[in-house]
């Protein structure tokens, strides 16, 4: 078994549910499901996955909303989730990628693919042994407890703004495109076009106040988190 590789699969479906467990379980990964959010939520409580599965339509309530409430627990902000969900337009897309989830993925699913975007939301979340503590310049997250705070005083970031600056934050000083954030904080999403970035990195600089001028545009090219703003 992979060290760490537990999946809560949240799916009502009995059919889709063991062909999950199955598949996942093949690949080496342990899995535990709940059929309901209320089942959801009490398998939480007692341990953290490492990747929630978390289908959009549930008997109790849906997974948008769960997937908020998990947001707005410092517990569960940056526990990953990818929806997995027969809601395919766009709209739908974004919506439950706004709300926060990792990943988007349409039934019926290719369980190849799926296993293929667990792995790649595990490998940009942060190394387990990191510290969850990080600052530039007058800016600190951490990101265990879900705090951002400029000068000392905490703020308040929606999941997406939380996402980008986490991973800005890791890499100070070096330029991405807007590709490139796009694939790194969001996954390769081709529904997500690049001026997405542009708007949450005006919600972010808004979020940030007084240090709004570290997120640092780079004409043609996209952006960088400076820690001398002097600059």
């Amino acid at each position: 078994m992979k060290l760490n590789s537990s999946i809560l699969v949240v799916e009502d479906e009995p059919g889709i549910a063991e062909l999950l467990r199955y598949t996942l379980q093949a690949e080496g990964f342990s899995v535990e499901v709940a059929i309901c959010a209320h089942d959801a939520q009490q398998a939480l409580a007692c341990a953290l996955p490492r990747v929630v599965l978390l289908d959009w339509m549930l008997p109790d309530q849906s997974g948008i909303n769960l997937l908020n409430n998990w947001r707005a627990d410092p517990r569960t902000a940056t526990l990953p989730v990818i929806m997995l969900t027969a809601k395919g337009l766009d709209e739908d897309k974004v919506k439950g990628l706004n709300a926060g989830a990792d990943d988007y993925v349409t039934k019926p699913f290719s369980p190849r693919e799926l296993v293929a975007r667990i792995n790649a939301v595990l490998r940009r979340q942060p190394s387990l042994e990191s510290s969850s503590v990080q600052s530039v310049g007058a800016i600190t997250m951490d990101e265990e407890r879900h705090v951002v705070t400029v000068n000392g005083v905490q703020i308040e970031l929606g999941p997406a703004e939380f996402k980008l600056l986490r991973f800005m934050i890791t890499y100070p000083e070096r330029v991405f495109s807007r590709a490139q954030l796009l694939d790194k904080v969001w996954g390769d999403n081709a529904f997500f076009e690049e001026r997405t970035v542009d708007v949450h990195i005006m919600r972010l600089r808004k979020s940030l106040g007084t240090a709004a001028d570290c997120i640092k545009t780079i004409r043609s090219v996209g952006y960088m988190l400076k820690a001398d703003i002097s600059t």
